[in-house]
């Protein structure tokens, strides 16, 4: 799909605020709130609008700890990473997990636990029993420098 300055300006605005009503975003974009509505469906069909949620704060729900995992399997078949992917997509402790290269590990996990006895029950009694994992090696965040979901719409000037 090919975007123009109004449907780049649409999805940067939307990216900040998903909550805007379409009047509001019709002004802010500077069309009427007719097509605006139209460019908004548009983009959801298209899949470049993939949703819409809130963002909340880890820490005031009692997860106070994030922890980035490595995790390493024994075989790289289809049906080990596919079991292992199914595991950790039903974990809510894991908010993200990558499959990666360049590294001694095939995945990186992104973990919101309580605490540290929490961080271990998961390693202990979740991880490390998923079948093929052979190690793992866990960094815990000390400071968020940088946290943000907006992807660059336009191209940098």
């Amino acid at each position: 799909m090919k975007l123009d300055r109004y449907d780049q300006h649409i999805l940067e605005v939307l990216q900040q605020d998903g909550r805007i009503n379409n009047q509001d975003l019709a002004d802010r974009i500077g069309l009427s709130p007719s097509p605006c509505l139209r460019r908004v469906r548009a983009l959801e069909e298209s899949g470049l609008i993939v949703g819409y949620r809130a963002v909340l704060d880890a820490k005031k729900l009692g997860l106070t700890l994030l922890a980035l995992i490595n995790v390493s399997m024994d075989l790289h078949t289809p049906e080990r990473f596919a079991n292992f992917e199914a595991t950790v997509c039903a974990l809510p402790e894991v908010l993200d997990c990558l499959l990666i290269t360049g590294q001694d590990a095939d995945y990186q996990l992104k973990v919101a636990v309580r605490d540290m006895d929490h961080y271990q029950s998961l390693l202990l009694d979740q991880l490390t029993r998923i079948e093929g994992v052979t190690g793992v090696h866990s960094s815990f965040v000390l400071r968020k420098v940088v946290s943000k979901t907006e992807l660059a719409v336009a191209p940098p000037r």
